[in-house]
């Protein structure tokens, strides 16, 4: 394994639980708060599902486009992914999981196209990699 880049994030004053976080360039900087469905106050803050969300999304629609490249389909600008992460609690009971569903919306392209791409993106995106290995993640075209 090349290793091409790492990130570098850091979290702070009790983290999910009303602390910071934010990364060793400065560029990310953020409040953290538990939302009430996890017993929270729901704060002013995000929570680390929303950022993976987020960070999870920008690097499927990159993988999306490599994929739609690599089988000679045009992707419009418009096309977004949405990425609806879950906590959820483990079957052993001992701990918690990320459960993932991907929707991607590709104006142009029918439903099969999309789904072809989609697959060959989760096979891409390092985000599948790394949560496919612990847990299944939903596709769906939009």
């Amino acid at each position: 394994m090349q290793i091409k880049y790492t990130a570098h994030g850091t979290a702070y004053h009790g983290g999910r639980g009303g602390g910071t976080a934010a990364t060793d360039d400065g560029k990310v900087s953020v409040k953290l708060s538990v939302p009430k469905a996890m017993g929270g106050d729901d704060g002013p803050g995000t929570n680390p599902e929303q950022l993976f969300a987020v960070g999870y999304s920008a690097c499927y629609l990159g993988a999306m486009r490599a994929a739609a490249g690599r089988l000679k389909l045009k992707l419009s600008e418009d096309t977004t992914v949405e990425a609806a992460i879950s906590f959820a609690d483990r079957e052993d009971d001992i701990g918690f999981t990320i459960v993932a569903r991907l929707t991607a919306r590709a104006p142009g392209l029918d439903k099969a196209d999309v789904e072809r791409v989609m697959a060959l993106a989760h096979d891409i995106c390092p985000y599948s990699d790394l949560i496919r290995k612990a847990q299944e993640v939903e596709l769906v075209a939009g």
